[in-house]
């Protein structure tokens, strides 16, 4: 799921490079704010899942990022999560973590719990960039799980032998 969720960012991001910025400022800007949002929940799950501090006081930052910088940034996260997972067990993904939201609430989740919700999570946030895309004419991708799997494994769309 995470190599889905890698694929899909890259997916999302080349058709938000396609938006003008002059002509769609804002939906740019928009688009930006909610991808950066995603990026900054991950970077903060980094920490968590490392024990660490992560520094963020809240799920966005003040400062607006270029859409060429957030992808890069975000291009390091989606590789430091696939390379995470490579290294853990079940009984690591069943550990559960302690640890405070920016909002300073307590909160404990498994691992794989917060695996999950950033899947979730991203790809709730990836349809909203969908929606701004569409409304200026700039087709969303199709980001959806059957056309990764099939593309990943072309294989699948061969019919069954019987």
């Amino acid at each position: 799921m995470l190599q889905y969720k890698a694929w899909a960012n890259d997916e999302l991001f080349a058709q938000v490079a396609k938006l003008e910025p002059h002509k769609h400022a804002a939906e740019l800007h928009a688009a930006l704010r909610i991808l950066n949002h995603i990026y900054v929940v991950e970077r903060i799950f980094v920490a968590h899942l490392q024990g660490l501090s992560h520094g963020y006081s809240a799920t966005n930052t003040e400062q607006t990022p270029t859409l060429e910088g957030l992808y890069a940034e975000v291009q390091t996260t989606d590789r430091w999560y696939l390379d995470y997972v490579a290294t853990l067990s079940a009984e690591q993904l069943a550990e559960r973590l302690s640890f405070q939201f920016v909002d300073a609430d307590n909160a404990s989740m498994s691992r794989e719990e917060i695996l999950v919700h950033l899947i979730t999570h991203g790809g709730y946030h990836r349809g909203a960039v969908g929606r701004i895309l569409a409304q200026v004419n700039v087709a969303p991708p199709r980001d959806i799980y059957t056309r990764f799997l099939h593309e990943q494994q072309p294989q699948r769309r061969q019919p069954k032998a019987n």
